[in-house]
């Protein structure tokens, strides 16, 4: 089964027993319809992947999409929830966070799902070294998570490993003419 109904939503996942094998892990928060989380488990097959999204709709899609790959698990919860508390600490070799609902009304910004707490829980999760991308059209947004990131003892910017395949979404805002920006982050040092 492709969608991840774990037994207790206030625990660690058991990633052994939920892919059926050890291989590095990739998570892809805000998974939408899965086309990113099914093109990248192509490409890497020995890897595990997760994709962690909340609308019901979505999840279903992207549990049709990635019904025959053996390495592909969905999870229907909220993102921020997932890394805090149901990711195990250092299990993440990757995280991809690519265009998050940026709540442009000044009034919601509060709801933006990259803070300094959803930083220190990505860099919990995150195993020895990993790697958290993200990706925005928004660049208001994009400077809110650079400045997050500067004021972040845990992780240093260095220069995204390949390009990653396009989503609907980022293919949508290009077409609009929209800049993309990009950050790609490296875990260093642990956050005293």
């Amino acid at each position: 089964m492709i969608e991840l109904l774990p037994d207790t939503y206030f625990a660690p996942l058991d990633l052994l027993t939920i892919f059926g094998r050890e291989g590095p892990l990739h998570v892809d928060l805000g998974c939408g319809d899965g086309d990113l989380l099914c093109e990248l488990a192509r490409r890497i097959p020995h890897g595990n992947f997760l994709g962690i999204e909340k609308l019901a709709g979505r999840v279903a899609k992207a549990c049709r999409k990635s019904a025959h790959l053996e390495n592909v698990r969905v999870l229907h919860v909220e993102s921020a929830y997932a890394v805090r508390y149901l990711l195990p600490e250092g299990s993440v070799q990757t995280f991809y966070l690519l265009f998050p609902d940026p709540w442009p009304k000044r009034r919601h910004h509060r709801r933006r799902i990259v803070t300094t707490d959803f930083l220190d829980a990505i860099h919990r999760a995150l195993g020895e070294t990993g790697i958290f991308q993200i990706a925005t059209d928004q660049p208001d947004y994009f400077h809110q998570i650079r400045e997050a990131v500067e004021n972040h003892r845990g992780f240093d910017k260095i220069e995204p490993a390949a390009a990653l395949p396009s989503t609907k979404f980022e293919r949508r805002f290009i077409q609009a003419g929209a800049s993309i920006y990009r950050l790609s982050l490296r875990k260093t040092s642990p956050v005293t």
